[in-house]
């Protein structure tokens, strides 16, 4: 089990930053993967970025590739990501979750956090 809490969203202009967070408590397995998606109303989920635990490695979405960057703090099992360059399409509830490394599968989601970007 874990619990994954996001926080950082909010309202930002058009060519703003924010950084997100997503917080880790009550892990008890090891970590295969952290991702984080969006979804934006009436439209489905969409990858963004992910980080596989062991290697370091990261992946983006193609929208977001060159604008965001996915990292952690391990001290604060924290994962975050920073969005640079917000454009009015990159408002969504973002929703970090997190693969265990018995499944490999996305099994833990946190509650999402609010971004808005005003044109």
């Amino acid at each position: 089990q874990v619990q994954l809490a996001e926080s950082g969203g909010g309202l930002v202009q058009a060519g703003g930053s924010l950084r997100l967070s997503c917080a880790a408590s009550g892990r008890t397995f090891r970590t295969y993967l952290m991702g984080w998606f969006r979804q934006a109303p009436g439209k489905e989920r969409e990858f963004v970025a992910s980080m596989y635990w062991s290697s370091g490695n990261t992946y983006y979405g193609d929208s977001v590739k060159g604008r965001f960057t996915i990292s952690r703090d391990n001290a604060k099992n924290t994962v975050y990501l920073q969005m640079n360059s917000l454009k009015p399409e990159d408002t969504a509830v973002y929703y970090c979750a997190e693969a265990p490394i018995i499944s490999r599968r996305y099994d833990y989601w946190g509650q999402g956090t609010q971004v808005t970007v005003s044109s």
